[in-house]
């Protein structure tokens, strides 16, 4: 039973290569390839014994080319490839597989050697800059490795440096310019003005964003949107500005001598009476303000746009004004 067994597999097996030898060699449109040559069974399905034999230099690293099909018949003519079907195909177009490693790589590269040394914070914190451009660079597919640090030199007071990298299981890296100089500046995530700003006006959540900029610009003392967002700027600022906490002021919602209502409060009275500001002022800040009507100055806390609150001590005579009837101003200390 066995031996009836492994006959009818061997015939199964086969059948399946005579079919397979049946087939005629087929060419393939799109070709890609990991090595220096271009191989037969790159080229052509059902290549048979053939497929190992090599016939066309590859591309170089991550290139792509094309090949007109009569070229590609004339090499396969000697190797009895007879029956190929072009499939109607004017050429073959052959890509070489690659690593690429791009500026980006190379950069964030840099920032993780440099995190943590020679004075430097995190590497997500650190703004790389080249001295010249890198254009992307491309090694085997097959070298996955890391970029190890061969070299480097830096300066933190200026954050100049000089790096020179090399990559194990690349040859071709070996021929690539994997040194590098530039500066690394640490940098931070700080509210920025989208727009020039006048001095005292409001910032509203579209006058600002958040961005990185180098610590030295935005300090210590850099603030969030969201904590920039309703407060004044204390001096004109230009757009693009990185926003600090001293440039920052709470909103000035009594401006120097305006029109103000001055009202008096003293325990179960309150007096309205006319004023006006002799100084600026934001919510909470005790400013002077001249009584209008008995044109004495005291000294009020902002309460709101245009309203001063006077708290006294001190009885208030209120008199009443024989031409309209309304209460006016108490005679105050």
């Amino acid at each position: 039973m066995i031996r009836i067994v492994t006959a009818l597999l061997a015939l199964v097996a086969f059948g399946c290569e005579a079919q397979t030898a049946d087939k005629p060699p087929r060419l393939r449109d799109m070709v890609a390839v990991t090595s220096e040559i271009v191989r037969i069974g790159d080229l052509v399905e059902n290549a048979g014994a053939a497929a190992d034999i090599p016939v066309f230099r590859s591309p170089d690293l991550g290139q792509t080319g094309a090949v007109p099909v009569a070229r590609v018949a004339e090499a396969l003519r000697p190797h009895d490839l007879d029956r190929l079907d072009t499939a109607g195909l004017s050429e073959v177009v052959v890509t070489r597989l690659s690593r690429s490693i791009s500026r980006r790589d190379i950069t964030e590269r840099i920032a993780r050697a440099l995190a943590g040394q020679f004075g430097f914070g995190n590497a997500q914190n650190l703004a790389v800059v080249l001295d010249r451009e890198v254009r992307v660079l491309h090694v085997e597919a097959s070298a996955t490795a890391d970029l190890a640090v061969s070299r480097l030199t830096a300066e933190p007071r200026n954050g100049r440096f000089d790096i020179s990298f090399e990559l194990p299981d690349s040859v071709a890296a070996r021929r690539l310019p994997l040194r590098f100089t530039g500066t690394a500046t640490e940098t931070v995530e700080t509210a920025a003005l989208t727009r020039a700003l006048r001095t005292g006006e409001v910032i509203k959540a579209s006058d600002v964003v958040m961005e990185r900029r180098s610590k030295a610009e935005a300090g210590n003392d850099g603030v969030e949107a969201a904590h920039a967002i309703g407060m004044a700027v204390k001096s004109p600022m230009r757009a693009g500005q990185a926003l600090r906490r001293n440039d920052l002021i709470r909103p000035q919602v009594v401006q120097r001598n305006e029109p103000v209502t001055v009202i008096y409060e003293v325990p179960g009275v309150l007096v309205t009476v006319r004023g006006k500001a002799v100084e600026a002022g934001s919510v909470g800040d005790i400013i002077n303000v001249i009584n209008i009507q008995s044109n004495r100055t005291v000294q009020a806390t902002v309460t709101g746009p245009g309203r001063v609150v006077v708290s006294s001590v001190s009885p208030i005579v209120a008199s009443v004004s024989p031409a309209s009837g309304d209460p006016a101003s108490s005679q105050t200390q």
